[in-house]
């Protein structure tokens, strides 16, 4: 399937049939975050520094049922939010959710990513997540969209690994193979798939794969359909992902999952491959990354920027002593000694670090790390740079 508008076609009719993602309605802004979503911590991600606006504009560029784009609105109290999709029956759903939850700074639109260049105006932040790998022409998709991302904007884009999904497009084949003239008919698609799972022996990896790794999401069929149904699906490498992202002419920012991508945590027990490894590339690393743990890497997550950006390392102690903090707003158990950081992982403050960020909380007055620094080292304060717990302003030196 390659003809663009038959591609479009039988995307809409998959999301139209199986609305994704199927997540309740709620009353009520939803539980949590995802800090990817939120401009003054992802900004801070990509750049080291608290953004100077807040009041920008965001694209949600195939927006589904509104899932992500209720978080932006919520997570982002200054901003203007735009979602597209080329679902009608998904932003019927997206539409709803947002009216019942109070995220009321957003607009929708029923347009393909193709068509982007119809909406006024660009953007300051664009959320593509899951989106490309499903068009007709993902090269053509991520120009469109970087033809609409503001000078000094941000871009995050989610798109499917290839290694990591090696059994679901086996089984992807092999629904096709039973449907025969009924592929298409997506309902009969989840109908095989289910009944090719019930027949084969457990010891079977494409049974063991989808109960250790999807079985607890794909209990609901549209998301079932989504995986397993989807009438389009292109799956990346590492090559082919940075021929995509070189394509866009936009910056490569890094991944959004960086833990993901730490060769230590695979080699690191051989300090002589370690230093073997050390005149790759970036993309020699991440390939080789890949090729040893397949299995965990299912997708690919990365911002990309609009140049010029500010980049902010923290290296001179001077520049830490004069940058004005803020506590990350993305932090669950604050405020208390045991929080969970952006990342949700654990983090135990000592009670210098608790009483430090105390003040980075209370800082009305915009007051340095010099002004409030007491019983904590910079070092220590790099560490709660480094886990993502304070946002920081340049100030002046």
């Amino acid at each position: 399937m390659s003809d663009p508008q038959t591609v479009s076609t039988a995307v809409a009719k998959l999301y139209d049939t199986y609305p994704f993602p199927p997540e309740p309605l709620l009353d009520e802004p939803p539980p949590g975050y995802n800090w990817r979503w939120n401009w003054l911590t992802a900004y801070s991600f990509c750049t080291g520094q608290k953004p100077e606006k807040q009041t920008i504009r965001i694209l949600d560029a195939g927006c589904g049922t509104g899932v992500g784009t209720e978080y932006l609105v919520h997570l982002n109290p200054d901003a203007q939010v735009v979602g597209i999709d080329l679902s009608a029956g998904a932003l019927t759903i997206a539409k709803e959710r947002c009216q019942r939850s109070g995220a009321d700074r957003v607009e929708f639109h029923h347009l393909s990513l193709f068509d982007v260049d119809q909406l006024a105006g660009e953007f300051d932040l664009i959320n593509c997540v899951g989106v490309l790998h499903h068009t007709s022409d993902p090269i053509r998709g991520i120009q469109a969209l970087a033809n609409k991302l503001a000078i000094g904007g941000l871009m995050h884009i989610f798109v499917y690994a290839e290694l990591g999904r090696w059994e679901i497009k086996l089984m992807q084949e092999a629904i096709a193979l039973l449907q025969g003239n009924q592929r298409g008919d997506y309902r009969d698609g989840v109908n095989v798939g289910r009944q090719i799972f019930a027949a084969l022996p457990e010891t079977n990896r494409l049974v063991q794969r989808e109960k250790e790794r999807w079985s607890m999401e794909n209990h609901r069929d549209e998301n079932f359909a989504d995986m397993y149904v989807h009438p389009q699906e292109i799956d990346y490498t590492i090559a082919m992902l940075f021929d995509l992202i070189d394509a866009s002419g936009l910056e490569f920012l890094g991944f959004s999952n960086p833990q993901n991508w730490q060769l230590e945590a695979l080699l690191g027990k051989q300090p002589e491959l370690m230093e073997r490894a050390k005149p790759l590339s970036d993309r020699q690393r991440y390939r080789l990354i890949e090729l040893l743990n397949p299995s965990a890497v299912t997708h690919y997550e990365f911002f990309l920027g609009c140049s010029p950006l500010p980049k902010s390392d923290w290296a001179s102690d001077q520049a830490l002593l004069q940058a004005i903090p803020d506590r990350n707003p993305c932090m669950e158990g604050w405020e208390s000694h045991h929080v969970f950081n952006q990342d949700y992982q654990l983090i135990h403050l000592s009670q210098a670090e608790f009483e430090f960020l105390q003040a980075c909380d209370a800082n009305d007055k915009r007051q340095t790390i010099q002004d409030i620094l007491t019983n904590l080292s910079l070092n220590q304060v790099r560490t709660l740079i480094a886990q993502q717990l304070i946002i920081l302003t340049p100030g002046d030196h």
